[in-house]
């Protein structure tokens, strides 16, 4: 059946565990994670005094690798050791340590209140720490107690984020069950979001695009108004530069002419009446001929008025004779 299958294979991890826990207590074991893969079975150990586990030359790393090839049936087994960087923070780190301390024989109150101090100190949002058993010595009743700081949270799936650990310690007295559960300080809680936090360190990709095109049209104005800007800068400079030529040709003096050129003027001015001479009679012959016929036309004309005059005052004095006659 297959739930045999999955049973045994729960069962021989939590051997395993047991088995790790008792070799490595020293050396601080909080839990193992293994790994398969086709060539190897990969098994991490996370502790907290990584040099106590694997020992001189790597000796204990060794005998836990035989051990465990022959004793739990694992195939090629390879143990790499993982270090707990801060053991504070750690739930199952800080109820073994605790266990250790209770069995020696040290008062359960200043061990507990010492690990809660510890444990906020690291930075932990919120602890909370549970003892029950025999808590006041022999002869006494079994009680339990509840030391906590900061916020923590119990129920609901949110309760899946706390760290959690537990172990039981024997002292002389009797039996004391520890349970610690910490909120470790990157932990975020969904009813403890800050919206806008949220929203600044993660920004919806539409607004990075709004953003961008802003950014980009800005940039673009910008070098528009700079072009512009040097534009009227060059002109200005092209006007003051030709400013300043006019005033330099207008106070240069002119440089004294010499015979030679003198005398080449004269000669080319010279040359130029000789060729307009002939054009000119040739225009003051026509100007002539138009005037002539000017001049008839405006004879004939006047002429003309004249005899329209006398023929009009001969019929007039025609209508006077005829009504003489009457």
């Amino acid at each position: 059946m297959i739930e045999r299958f999955f049973i045994e294979k729960g069962l021989r991890k939590v051997e395993l565990e047991s088995y790790l826990k008792s070799e490595l207590i020293r050396a601080g074991f909080t839990k193992a994670e293994i790994v398969k893969t086709p060539m190897v079975t990969r098994i991490v150990l996370n502790v907290t005094h990584p040099g106590l586990a694997i020992g001189k030359g790597g000796q204990n790393i060794k005998a836990l690798t035989n051990t465990i090839e022959k004793r739990f049936k694992i195939d090629n087994p390879q143990i790499e050791i993982k270090e707990i960087k801060i053991p504070e923070l750690n739930a199952q780190a800080q109820a073994d340590k605790m266990k250790l301390l209770l069995e020696r024989g040290f008062s359960w109150r200043s061990v507990a209140y010492k690990v809660v101090k510890d444990i906020s100190a690291a930075g932990a949002q919120g602890v909370e720490l549970f003892l029950a058993g025999k808590l006041s010595g022999k002869g006494e009743r079994k009680r339990r107690q509840r030391i906590f700081e900061g916020y923590m949270k119990k129920v609901g799936e949110q309760a899946k984020l706390v760290d959690f650990g537990m172990a039981s310690a024997y002292p002389k007295a009797g039996a004391i069950g520890i349970k610690i559960r910490i909120v470790l300080p990157e932990t975020k809680f969904p009813d403890k979001l800050d919206l806008k936090s949220h929203f600044e360190q993660h920004v919806p990709f539409w607004v990075e695009k709004a953003e961008k095109v802003e950014e980009e049209s800005k940039a673009e104005a910008k070098q528009e108004k700079e072009e512009a800007i040097e534009k009227e800068t060059k002109e200005e400079k092209e006007a003051k530069h030709e400013k300043a030529g006019k005033a330099e040709k207008k106070e240069k003096p002119e440089k004294p002419e010499t015979k030679a050129r003198k005398e080449l003027k004269e000669e080319k001015k010279t040359e130029k009446a000789k060729e307009e001479k002939p054009e000119k009679k040739e225009k003051q012959k026509q100007k002539g001929k138009e005037e002539k016929k000017n001049k008839e036309a405006e004879e004939e004309k006047k002429e003309h008025k004249n005899e329209k005059e006398k023929s009009k005052e001969k019929s007039k004095e025609n209508k006077e004779k005829e009504k003489e006659v009457q």
